[in-house]
């Protein structure tokens, strides 16, 4: 009598999962397929990927280097970003926008171009993240130090508002239906804003999470994976507002991306210098696949959704961060690293 009740849970469970449980195995196989030397000074954060033109943006304090990826090679620059921290896109108007962190401004560029069209003053101190919202068709910026967040009308390239925030705004991402999460970095919460009306609709506790940072969004099951500088990376219930699960990650880690085409979780852990790979077995449980050596430093990362390949900037250290300030690092040494499967 128990052999039938074993197989029909074993079925429902192989149910359960089998969105995602044909790619687990692949994540075993995953290393660094690629790298691409791009020097000069300068140090790095965020990337961001257009999936349109293949490719990725990367950020080097004072500009933005433009690299395809399918030819390995950078294709352009995008000059006078002072202090970029990241790149918003909206494929929509082939438009990009950068956070001139130093500046408190926004540099406008055509995505087919590259040239810069346009630059935005007035954001909150220290833009940040940065995110377009298709839903409200405004571009956002999360203000570090101004604790808020700025709007951007990109009809008019303007700031139309801005708001402020319980604490530290980190990495942002919007849902595409009216409303962006953000993590707060000194309360260890999750905001989420109405972008229709630019308020803040709800914050919740990140549970055990210690300073979140990266910040990604599973808009199928509505779920947030955020990656703490405590090596944990929590996964909350959007709709609910509450945490549902843990996961172990490596250390330093500053981004987090989720590949809805094969359900894995990918947390880039600068200290530790490796990838943490964790499967979603469902909305609400998650299990660690792999780890996947990169380079101590490599701590940002995007996502190709086409090809399941990570993208990351790293280079070689030049000795320990000074209190405040990014380590120096050693002189042409930056790169960027390709991760997927062979």
């Amino acid at each position: 009598m128990q052999r039938p009740i074993r197989n029909i849970l074993a079925l429902a469970l192989l149910a359960a999962c089998s969105s995602h449980a044909v790619a687990a195995p692949q994540a075993a196989s995953f290393k660094v397929i690629s790298q691409l030397p791009l020097g000069g000074v300068g140090g790095w954060d965020y990337l961001s990927f257009d999936e349109q033109s293949r490719h990725l943006f990367v950020t080097r304090g004072d500009r933005v280097e433009v690299v395809d990826v399918d030819q390995n090679k950078r294709i352009g620059t995008i000059p006078g970003t002072q202090g970029v921290h990241g790149v918003a896109l909206d494929p929509t108007s082939h438009r990009g926008y950068t956070s001139n962190g130093q500046a408190a401004s926004v540099t406008v560029f055509d995505l087919n171009t590259l040239a810069v069209v346009g630059t935005i003053k007035g954001t909150g101190e220290k833009p940040d993240a940065i995110v377009y919202d298709a839903a409200s068709k405004h571009v956002f910026t999360f203000n570090g130090k101004g604790k808020s967040f700025s709007v951007i009308d990109p009809a008019k390239n303007t700031v139309i508002a801005t708001v402020p925030l319980s604490g530290k705004p980190e990495f942002a991402v919007t849902d595409e239906a009216g409303h962006i999460f953000v993590n707060n970095e000194d309360t260890a919460e999750l905001i989420k804003i109405d972008t229709a009306t630019n308020k803040v609709a709800g914050t919740w506790k990140l549970g055990a999470c210690e300073s979140p940072s990266g910040l990604a969004i599973d808009r199928k099951y509505h779920r947030l994976f955020s990656v703490c500088d405590n090596k944990l990376m929590t996964v909350s219930d959007a709709e609910a507002g509450k945490v549902v699960a843990s996961v172990a990650i490596g250390e330093g880690p500053d981004a987090v991306a989720f590949d809805e085409g094969t359900g894995m979780v990918y947390s880039s852990n600068g200290e530790s210098g490796n990838i943490t790979v964790v499967h979603q077995d469902d909305a609400d449980h998650y299990s660690v696949a792999a780890t996947v050596p990169t380079q101590p430093s490599a701590r940002t990362l995007a996502l190709d959704p086409k090809l399941h390949r990570l993208y990351l900037s790293a280079a070689t250290l030049a000795g320990p961060a000074q209190e405040g300030h990014h380590p120096a690092i050693k002189p042409d040494s930056f790169t960027v690293l390709t991760v997927g499967a062979p």
